[in-house]
């Protein structure tokens, strides 16, 4: 990643690389339902962004957009907790991540105009 790019898009990075990591270490049966709706999010999470950085028309639109996507990713975490899929230490991390990641968000969406 360059060293002058957004912290937003260096941790949403890391924590896809962590999340792909993490998954497919899901039982066979998970990686085809909630491995899958995680990254699938995730993804959609980190391209909702680039879209955001690459545009100056509608950019809290965008945003907002990634934000819904954000929303979606903590659910799907939250739900394969509740599974038994995420242990105590990777939810409280992955959850850390994202609280962090949420907050960066937040700040862009403040200076982004209509």
């Amino acid at each position: 990643m360059n060293s002058r790019q957004s912290p937003i898009f260096s941790k949403t990075y890391d924590f896809l690389l962590w999340l792909m990591n993490h998954t497919e270490r899901f039982p066979k049966s998970e990686r085809f339902r909630m491995a899958r709706r995680l990254e699938d999010t995730a993804f959609a999470f980190y391209e909702t962004l680039v879209q955001a950085a690459r545009t100056t028309r509608r950019q809290r639109n965008v945003l907002l957009s990634a934000d819904l996507e954000l929303d979606k990713l903590r659910l799907y975490l939250r739900l394969s907790h509740a599974r038994s899929l995420t242990n105590k230490k990777q939810y409280q991390y992955a959850s850390r991540q994202l609280v962090e990641i949420g907050k960066l968000l937040g700040s862009w969406l403040k200076t982004a105009k209509s």
